[in-house]
């Protein structure tokens, strides 16, 4: 695919039209080198599903979980109405996201504050684009590959979303394996709650080295993850098990950005 150019919301409306979906990248999706892969994919996706999106750049913030996680409400609901003024400022409707985090709090915690939006992770959308056929999967692309799906906690458990993620890996043409804990019974990567910003507490194994016991167990050679706190998790829990030779994890949009060739 030719290189496109991602567009402001201050871009678009500097031209005089208007964008129909918002995409939240996030501090992660910002920031983290790791992350910003993902991003990428996703942009890939939305512009070669030809999705009329743009981004805030410099004018997003961070939604103010891991404020709220932390016990910081004060500064949680600052950052939210500082996202709010924003958001509405630009008539934003539909949100959609690659962070189960910015996502749980926009689409749970922002209407109390007055910012309601329809709100939409990655996963869905991907999955609603194939089901319409706005992109399409190559054949082939990770046949007999085996593929297991960590389910992140933000996504799975809080929010109900545990289908659209295993329906876009069964559309690749890979085998879906189930890890022993997952869906509802599914493990932390033990990122959640601004865990990941804060030294681990006394304990006999980190949560995400077990977790990389069960990814192993599985006899996956891909780990599907749909969060950029779990991606780092579980790329560090494999790293120490060192199984990175022999055990890839990736985003659900770069596992679709690469059968789709984009």
């Amino acid at each position: 695919m030719s290189d496109f150019k991602v567009r402001t919301m201050a871009e678009v409306v500097a031209a005089g039209e208007v964008a129909d979906v918002l995409f939240w990248v996030g501090c992660a999706g910002s920031f983290d080198e790791r992350a910003q892969k993902i991003t990428k994919a996703f942009a890939k996706i939305l512009h070669a599903a030809g999705i009329n999106f743009a981004v805030l750049g410099n004018e997003e913030a961070c939604t103010g979980d891991p404020a709220k996680r932390a016990g910081n409400e004060f500064l949680f609901q600052m950052l939210a109405m500082q996202n709010i003024g924003t958001l509405n400022a630009y008539n934003v409707k539909k949100i959609v996201t690659a962070c189960p985090h910015c996502f749980n709090t926009f689409k749970n915690e922002y209407p109390e504050l007055g910012g309601v939006y329809d709100v939409v992770h990655h996963t869905v959308f991907i999955n609603e684009l194939l089901k319409e056929g706005k992109i399409a999967i190559k054949d082939g692309a990770f046949h007999g590959k085996k593929i297991t799906y960590h389910d992140s906690c933000y996504l799975g458990r809080s929010n109900n979303i545990y289908e659209a993620p295993r329906e876009v890996i069964e559309k690749l043409d890979a085998e879906l394996v189930e890890m022993k804990r997952s869906k509802e019974k599914g493990l932390c990567c033990g990122a959640g709650g601004a865990q990941i910003f804060k030294e681990a507490e006394h304990g006999t194994k980190e949560v995400n080295v077990e977790r990389a016991e069960d990814m192993i167990e599985s006899q996956a050679t891909i780990v599907a993850s749909a969060c950029p706190f779990c991606m780092t998790m579980l790329r560090d829990g494999i790293k120490i098990k060192e199984k990175e030779q022999t055990i890839e994890i990736k985003d659900i949009a770069e596992l679709v950005a690469n059968a789709a060739d984009l």
